[in-house]
């Protein structure tokens, strides 16, 4: 294997963090702002891009400009564990969800996920962009014309909202999602969208114009709880505008029976 080999315990339900155990100089990268605690032994240290290549300066400066690109830092943490006994360190999710285990040496060495999904990984994972070659799937997608991909044969973490669900497609096997409940999947699924059928289903549906379509083979990863629907259901109660089922004289009575 090309990346550092790691082990993890995750704890936690509806909001989790992983613990890496980490041998004598061994690293893992992370996200800034997703450390959490670590024991005593581990050096922390920020740079440029993911570590991932000896690269020079413009090298590094090329690959942190990709990572802006995906809404990421310019700059990557590494941990390294400096000591002769295992260590340990611990990243934490950024809101209620799931955080899913990635083991890239058996998903085909590359997965395409959601651009904020990634909390951490072993070090020599590459965390890069992926543009959507389709037309269509970048102007309607929900996740624009580029999304996160890594790479290599180590471990990865991605976090995801809600409850977290897997599917193995079949050959041939179609499975519409809503666009931002996608949270990953392996590069050999077909990622395309699809219209939604019928003027009172766009109009009045509530749900959107468009599906995310993918096609098997391959494994497709679903949030049940993309953190856009949270913070817009928090922003309309914040408000006053979320009783839609009530009119607005009912609907000012719940609110301040509710406390609000």
């Amino acid at each position: 294997m090309n990346n550092h080999e790691i082990d993890f315990k995750i704890f936690g339900e509806e909001l989790q963090c992983v613990e890496i155990e980490l041998d004598p100089n061994e690293s893992v990268i992370a996200e800034p702002g997703s450390f959490m605690m670590m024991t005593d032994g581990i050096e922390m240290q920020t740079m440029f891009g993911d570590g991932s290549k000896n690269e020079g300066f413009l090298g590094k400066l090329f690959t942190a400009g990709k990572r802006m690109l995906t809404g990421e830092s310019l700059f990557m943490t590494v941990y390294t564990n400096l000591t002769n006994q295992k260590r340990q360190i611990t990243f934490a999710g950024p809101y209620t969800g799931k955080i899913i285990p990635l083991d890239l040496n058996k998903l085909g060495g590359k997965i395409i996920c959601q651009k904020d999904s990634f909390l951490c990984a072993a070090k020599g994972v590459s965390i890069g962009i992926e543009f959507q070659r389709k037309l269509g799937t970048g102007l309607f997608g929900g996740e624009g014309f580029i999304m996160q991909k890594l790479e290599g044969d180590g471990l990865a973490f991605v976090h995801s909202g809600g409850y977290v669900i897997e599917k193995t497609l079949a050959v041939g096997e179609l499975l519409k999602i809503d666009t931002g409940c996608l949270v990953a999947f392996t590069t050999d699924v077909d990622y395309d969208i699809q219209f939604v059928k019928g003027v009172k289903n766009v109009i009045f549906g509530g749900e959107g114009m468009f599906y995310a379509a993918l096609r098997g083979p391959g494994k497709v990863w679903i949030q049940s709880l993309p953190i856009s629907r949270l913070a817009s259901r928090i922003m309309s109660y914040g408000s006053g505008v979320g009783r839609k089922e009530e009119g607005s004289i009912l609907g000012g009575i719940g609110n301040l029976l509710d406390g609000d």
